[in-house]
């Protein structure tokens, strides 16, 4: 019987987002969620790189402590235009705040990603995908009209580009399951070279 291909073996999803999860159900990855729950403030100073890295390492990590075995993945998204990073919005006013930023301008969507194999925690890469995405202009119906369908919130940016927000995104230079929140081909790069290093990276 042949092994199992890297994208056949079961990962343990250290996220409760809905979107990481139904890119992973897209591609036929098995996995389960347990959810890492981390302090996910930004310290003083971190570029945008540092910060989404850093996060995914400590969700992966954090979850990998909790279990005997598997591959943990910790991922973590924001959006950055010019020289501000956006999150989730806190409310409505921060998500019509963070629209009006994003209209009509390009901005970044950077997605950090970790992989840690709970039973050798030595074991752990950490990379990022960033993925250019410009806006169309948007007016203040638009916005308004966007916000009350309540899409905006829980997202990075405010914004679903696999949902009604995709109606004002002009262009994308990159990968567009960053976009959405888990840029699925760097996971399997990463998945094949943790296994390449130690001749399996979790049980099926």
């Amino acid at each position: 019987m042949s092994q199992p291909t890297i994208a056949q073996q079961k990962l343990i999803l250290a996220s409760s987002s809905p979107r990481r999860a139904e890119i992973l159900n897209s591609v036929g990855w098995p996995f389960e969620v347990a959810v890492a729950g981390i302090d996910e403030s930004r310290l003083e100073g971190e570029d945008p790189v540092t910060y989404v890295q850093r996060l995914a390492r400590s969700k992966a990590e954090t979850v990998a402590a909790r279990v005997e075995r598997g591959l943990v993945l910790g991922a973590d998204t924001t959006v950055v235009v010019g020289d501000e990073l956006l999150g989730q919005p806190g409310d409505e006013d921060d998500a019509q705040r963070m629209l009006k930023l994003l209209s009509g301008k390009w901005h970044e969507v950077l997605t950090g990603v970790a992989l840690v194999v709970a039973e050798d925690r030595a074991r752990t890469l950490v990379d990022f995908e960033k993925t250019r995405v410009r806006f169309a202009e948007l007016s203040a119906t638009e916005i308004d009209w966007y916000l009350s369908t309540g899409e905006a919130m829980g997202k990075a940016g405010a914004y679903g580009i696999q949902g009604t927000a995709g109606i004002f995104i002009e262009e994308i230079q990159g990968d567009y399951f960053n976009i959405v929140g888990l840029p699925i081909r760097l996971v399997y790069k990463l998945a094949k070279r943790i296994d390449e290093s130690g001749g399996g990276c979790a049980p099926s």
